[in-house]
Formats: C-alpha cells, sequence, structure tokens
C-alpha cells in the first residue's frame, strides 16, 4: 500500500527539543489521517530527527478517502423559504425534489442524504501537511524572510513523497496565503514551474541532502525505501538511537585501547547524540597544569562548555584526556579537529584555574558579609538571614540526630551558604556546595563540617545519594525545613503541575533523610523549630497557615515516596486519618504491621467484619439521629456470640492500646487477629436489628466496640478491598 514520505530539512534544531518535536510532529499528521477517515495503526509510523531534520513515515495509506454518506436534517415541511434556501445551500443541494419527507414524531422534517466520494489521499494530506507545519507549537520558534508561519530555525526545505509522487504542498509567502486546488498541479509542467520558483514560495518536492559538509548536494528520492537506503551513503544517520550506540561504541572501543575508563553520562550521551549526524568520536588531552584543579570543576567545564566525555583512570581518578564527539571524517583523522579543541579547552580551563586560585586567597567565613547582598527571596531576607537561621536550626535538630555534634553542626550551616560569592561559583553555579567543601577543607575546617557543607543540598532527587554523616543530616533537613516552613508562610504553594521553588523535592528530601537514618523528628516541631528562626520576617497568621498545610503536603509526597516500595497509599491515609502521627519512622513501621496483617486470612476477615459494622453503624445512627459509642450493657447480652464478642472487645481495647503505646505494632495487629473468630461468629448468628429497641441498641453499640478497638491501630475506613 502506498506510504507517506515526510522530511522537514531546517537549521540546527537544539538537541533538547529534537526527540518532542518528532513526536508531535507524528502525533499531528495522525490527528489530521484519523480525522479525515483515513486512520492508521500506531505499528504503522516512524519517526525520526536529526540536528537538520524531522523525518516521518506511515505506511500503509489508502489511495482514497472512503465515501461517507450523510443524514442531514432539516426545516420542518412547510417552513418559511428563507429557511429551507439556508439548508439546501450548507447540503450542497439544488432542490427539494434531492430531499425526502420524514415523521419524527414531532412533525414532519425535510431530510437531505448526503453522499460525499472520498478525496485522492494526496491531496487530504496537502491540507493535513500544511496545518500541522504552519501551527506546529515548539518551546522556542522564531520567523525569518517573510513566510507566515513560525520555525524553530529556518525551514530550508520539504521533502513530502506520497506513493512516490511529490505532493502538492505550497506555504506561501505574507499575502500570497491564498486558497488553492492542488489537483491544478497535476497538469503537465505545472508543479516542475512552482518548484523552479521557490523565492515565491516553499514548496514540498522529492529532493532531499546529505550531510552539510560531506554530502551538501542535493539528491532525487524516489519513495521510503530509497530515502532509507540512500541517507547513510551521505552520511547522516537517522536514528537517533543508533547514533547513541555508534557514539558508545566508539568511546568503549576508544577507552579501551588507551587502557582508560568512560565516566558514564547517560544525559551528555543524549544531547551529544543530537548535536551530529554522522558521529565520529576522538580524544584530546588536558594540560598537566589544570589537573590540581577539582576534577568537579574539569568536568563540569567540560560537559557543560563544550560536551566533551571525562575519562577516568583505572583507580577512578580523573585522567588528564577528555573524549569529544565529531560530525565529520577528516583526511587528517581529526588531529586538526583535536587541536582546535584543546585551545579551546586549554582558555576554558584557565578561567577555572584562575577562580579556584583566586578563590582560596579568602576564606569561606570571610565571604558570609557578602551574602547579605543576595536576596533569598522577596519576604524571606537575604541568603545571609538564611544562613543565621540555618545556624540556629541545624544546632537545634542537632538532638534529633545521633551522634551529631550541635557545634559542628551550627559551624557548617553557618557555611553553607557562603560558596555563593565565590567566584568558581559564579561561572559554574551548579558547582555549589562542591567548592566550598573544598574551601571549607582549604581554611581548615574539620572534616565533617566540610562534607556537610558539600551535602546540605542532598537529596535532589529520588535517585540522589542519600547524606548519612550525622552534621551533614541535620544540616540538609535544616535547608530544607527553612525554604518549605518559610515559603509556605507566604503562600507560595505547588499549585497542581507548578512548582518553582521545588518544594515538593524540599519535602521529599525530608522524608528521605529521615526514612533512611531512621530519625526520630516529630515533624511538627521542626516545622515549629524553622519556624522561630524567621523572627519578625514572618507574621504569626503566616507561619500558622504553614503548620495547618506541612502535614498534608508531606502526607502527599510520602504516598509518592512509598508507592515506588509497594506501600499501599490507603494504608498511608489510613494511619494519617488518625492524627498526630508526625514520626516518620513510627508511622512506617506502623503501616508495614497493617499491610503484613491484612496481606493475612485474619486480616483480610477482620477488614470485611469492620466494613460491615461500619456500614450498619452509618445507616442505623443516621436513622436514629444519634451514636452508639457508650459503654455496651453486658448484663443486657442474651446470645454466647454477643456475650464472646463483648468480652474479646474488653480485652483487646487495653492490649491493642498498651503495645501502640510500646511501639509494638506486630503486638497490637496480633491482638486484632484475636478479633476475627467472636466478630465472625456475632454476624454468623446475631441479628442485630432486633424487634426488641433495647436490645437492638445494645447490639449497635457492640459494633462501635469493634469499630472503636480496630480504629486505635488505624481508621480502616479509609482501607480500601
Amino acid at each position: 500500500m502506498p506510504e507517506l514520505l515526510l522530511e522537514l530539512f531546517s537549521e540546527e534544531i537544539p538537541a533538547r527539543m529534537q526527540d518532542e518535536a518528532a513526536r508531535a510532529l507524528a502525533q499531528g499528521v495522525m490527528t489530521g489521517l484519523n480525522a479525515n477517515g483515513l486512520s492508521v495503526g500506531d505499528h504503522d509510523i516512524e519517526f525520526f530527527a536529526t540536528p537538520r531534520r524531522l523525518v516521518l513515515i506511515v505506511h500503509n495509506l489508502p489511495e482514497l478517502q472512503p465515501d461517507v454518506k450523510e443524514e442531514r436534517k432539516g426545516p420542518r415541511v412547510g417552513a418559511p423559504q428563507q429557511a429551507i434556501d439556508g439548508f439546501l445551500k450548507s447540503a450542497g443541494l439544488a432542490s427539494l425534489d434531492q430531499c425526502e419527507k420524514q415523521d419524527t414524531g414531532k412533525g414532519e422534517f425535510w431530510i437531505a442524504n448526503i453522499e460525499k466520494k472520498g478525496r485522492r489521499t494526496k491531496y487530504v494530506l496537502v491540507d493535513i501537511l500544511k496545518s500541522v507545519i504552519c501551527g506546529f507549537a515548539w518551546p522556542k520558534s522564531m520567523r525569518w524572510s517573510d513566510y507566515n508561519f513560525r520555525w524553530v530555525r529556518p525551514l530550508h526545505n520539504i521533502l513530502a513523497l506520497f506513493d512516490g509522487q511529490p505532493i502538492p504542498l505550497l506555504i506561501e509567502r505574507k499575502g500570497e496565503n491564498k486558497p488553492y486546488d492542488p489537483s491544478t498541479f497535476e497538469q503537465p509542467g505545472a508543479w516542475a514551474e512552482i518548484q523552479a520558483a521557490k523565492s515565491a514560495v516553499l514548496a514540498a518536492n522529492d529532493k532531499t541532502c546529505g550531510h552539510r559538509f560531506m554530502a551538501p548536494t542535493p539528491f532525487v528520492v524516489r519513495d521510503v525505501k530509497d530515502y532509507l537506503g540512500r541517507l547513510k551513503s551521505v552520511y547522516v544517520v537517522l536514528d537517533g538511537d543508533e547514533r547513541k550506540r555508534i557514539i558508545a561504541t566508539q568511546l568503549g572501543n576508544m577507552c579501551e585501547d588507551a587502557g582508560l575508563k568512560l565516566r558514564d553520562d547517560k544525559g551528555l550521551l543524549d544531547e551529544v547524540a543530537g548535536l551530529v549526524e554522522w558521529p565520529v568520536v576522538l580524544m584530546g588531552s588536558i594540560d598537566d597544569k589544570f589537573m590540581d584543579v577539582p576534577p568537579e570543576v574539569l568536568i563540569t567545564s567540560m560537559r557543560s562548555h563544550q560536551k566533551y566525555f571525562s575519562l577516568l583512570n583505572a583507580d577512578g581518578s580523573l585522567a588528564p584526556r577528555f573524549a569529544l564527539v565529531s560530525n565529520m571524517v577528516t583526511e587528517d583523522k581529526g588531529r586538526a579537529i583535536v587541536a582546535g579543541n584543546e585551545r579551546v579547552l586549554r582558555a576554558r580551563l584557565s578561567d577555572a584555574k584562575f577562580f579556584w586560585d583566586q578563590d582560596r586567597k579568602h576564606s569561606l567565613e570571610s565571604r558570609l558579609p557578602k551574602l547579605d547582598q543576595r536576596v533569598f527571596y522577596k519576604g524571606l531576607g537575604t541568603m545571609q538571614d538564611k544562613a543565621k537561621r540555618l545556624e540556629k536550626l541545624a544546632e537545634g535538630l542537632a538532638a534529633f540526630v545521633p551522634g551529631c555534634d550541635a557545634t559542628l553542626a551550627a559551624r557548617a550551616a553557618k557555611l553553607a551558604k557562603a560558596d555563593l560569592s565565590t567566584g568558581m561559583v559564579g561561572e559554574f553555579p551548579e558547582l555549589q556546595g562542591v567548592m566550598g567543601r573544598y574551601y571549607a577543607q582549604n581554611d581548615g575546617e574539620q572534616a565533617d563540617v566540610a562534607q556537610a557543607v558539600a551535602d546540605h543540598y542532598a537529596p535532589q532527587g529520588p535517585n540522589d545519594r542519600c547524606p548519612t554523616a550525622p552534621v551533614s543530616v541535620a544540616v540538609a533537613l535544616a535547608d530544607k525545613l527553612d525554604t518549605l516552613v518559610g515559603f509556605f508562610a507566604i503562600g507560595e504553594k505547588p499549585t497542581g503541575s507548578k512548582d518553582p521553588f521545588a518544594l515538593r523535592r524540599a519535602a521529599l528530601g525530608v522524608i528521605r533523610l529521615i526514612i533512611d537514618n531512621k530519625l526520630r523528628l516529630p515533624l511538627s516541631a521542626a516545622f515549629m523549630m524553622a519556624g522561630n528562626q524567621y523572627g519578625e520576617l514572618l507574621d504569626e497568621s503566616g507561619l500558622k497557615a504553614a503548620y495547618a498545610d506541612l502535614p498534608g503536603f508531606f502526607a502527599d509526597r510520602l504516598k509518592v515516596h512509598l508507592k515506588e516500595q509497594k506501600t499501599r497509599h490507603d494504608l498511608v491515609d489510613a494511619v494519617f486519618a488518625l492524627g498526630g502521627e508526625d514520626d516518620l519512622v513510627r508511622l512506617l513501621a506502623r503501616v508495614a504491621a497493617l499491610q503484613a496483617f491484612l496481606a493475612s486470612a485474619d486480616g483480610a476477615n477482620l477488614l470485611t467484619g469492620y466494613k460491615r459494622a461500619a456500614n450498619i453503624l452509618k445507616i442505623e445512627e443516621k436513622k436514629d439521629k444519634k451514636g452508639y459509642s457508650e459503654a455496651v450493657l453486658l448484663d443486657r447480652l442474651q446470645e454466647a456470640p454477643e456475650r464472646a464478642l463483648a468480652d474479646a472487645l474488653g480485652k483487646a481495647q487495653g492490649l491493642i492500646g498498651g503495645s501502640l503505646r510500646a511501639e509494638d505494632f506486630m503486638g497490637a495487629m496480633g491482638v486484632m487477629a484475636g478479633l476475627r473468630q467472636p466478630v465472625d461468629a456475632f454476624f454468623d448468628q446475631v441479628t442485630v436489628n432486633s424487634e426488641e429497641q433495647e436490645l437492638r441498641a445494645n447490639r449497635l453499640r457492640l459494633l462501635a466496640g469493634i469499630r472503636s478497638a480496630v480504629d486505635q491501630v488505624a481508621d480502616f475506613s479509609k482501607i480500601e478491598g
């Protein structure tokens, strides 16, 4: 069956936009095809991106649209002539003779049966492609020349073939965007004339170009097979994944030959694969004079500015070598390219070495006054204000971190932001914290202090390393809690998908610091400790609002964190619903015990019994407009199963409470397991809604006793199933 081949050939597309753009192009065309009755399966579509082209291939397209039959209801028989004329015009009919009368039950109406012959797919594609191209939404786009539409970079050529023939697609310049009938270009020579006059329009054609330098001459494309078969001969690797594999293989072979290892960097590999159409990996050298600069600086400089891969020695230390990915094959095997890149790198690293040497002439502590020139956020003071808050907060939090020296925690927190005033961090903001550690070591600070300065931003994501050193943990907690309380107090909370201050990430960081280090830190107390450091900067009402909103915010983050560990979110809700539980270690121990209990037969059956009791109570309490939480009247119990249940509940209430206070959650679950048999027997043998009202009320009190006993552990009404 016929195939569509579309290639949009432009100036270089930024690497970060390529994959999404190719996917959006495919989605836009798919939507257009479906809307026009030309549906194809997902397996019939392929899309690709290189720095200079977006490519879409659609297989198995029909040659014609399907014919469409439409029944259109018109005005009532006997309606004014003006209404009838309007209906006939909209339906494309000449007279009422082409319509029929139909009784709809609400009177007789004129009905038009309209048959539309399917258009040739080739012409339908003209409308679809023009709409998609001219309406394409780039993150950033530009106008050029005097075209009516925008593109990420100037669009030079449109290769558009259907069944091996050019699609008569025109994109006009300003003032020339007039409707046209594509079929008129079927006349001999007509389309050739349009293509020859490309200064007037951007006309689709059957040509493309290869590599910018190694094969720039345009060539004619016959069909999809011809296109895919010829690209590599003109030095273009179309598939981005294939370019990544080529780069990774060449890097691996080069490192093996040199006795080195590649520093893994998937993000850089993805980016570099979007910068070249014909990848060629080369190796260069770093001057020895730069090797005393911290390796993080060299790696960041090479990665961020030059897109170089860092290489490591066998012991894992940074080697004085780097790998670059060129976009062409040269006669000298890349020697000139390597020399040029080494020259550029020397200039880059000279700047880095200058900052390194100059920054070490001043201590971190001497830089603290400069933090007063940096605003943390409007309403939350300067960075110096934040540093002072962190100093006090970290000192207080040290009491909750086993093995943490409060004096060292305060010292590390005081210095944590000082490297923001250094030249190196000014040049490489992503090195904040890392450079602070080096400068703290240079100043003779204790090792725990220096490490805490580096660690205090961590963890910054679910896969980031979580600090475990006590001083680092205290300072990292202080930094995140200060940010969370401050922004919540001034009303800058995340909304929907927007979180400009990364508060969700900060909350997740606090959760991980507490859970991974098993800290017995009550969140409510931590929030208040952080809020107390703000002094007059924040008013009391703002802080109260923050204290009220933060627990629910943390509950949501905790559920996200636990989802990856297969922990049921409804169990987290059930424990949180009890209120007052803000010790995450204790909460998770309770959730874990609850999950294990509900996985057992006793737990599953008790949950069923609880649900039954709760449902009956809900109905009867609503009907009676009263609750049944009073004590059971033991002398009014008549049947053995209800007496056995009352006895079991009486014993369980105290035992469950005692186990919970001792944090013996498995013990509490064991007591609840003992309730299964008497609860089952009660529902099997006892009629709750007895006709005798006093007996009925007493049995409803028994059900309330089941609810009360079980709800000591968690709010079972929140549990699904």
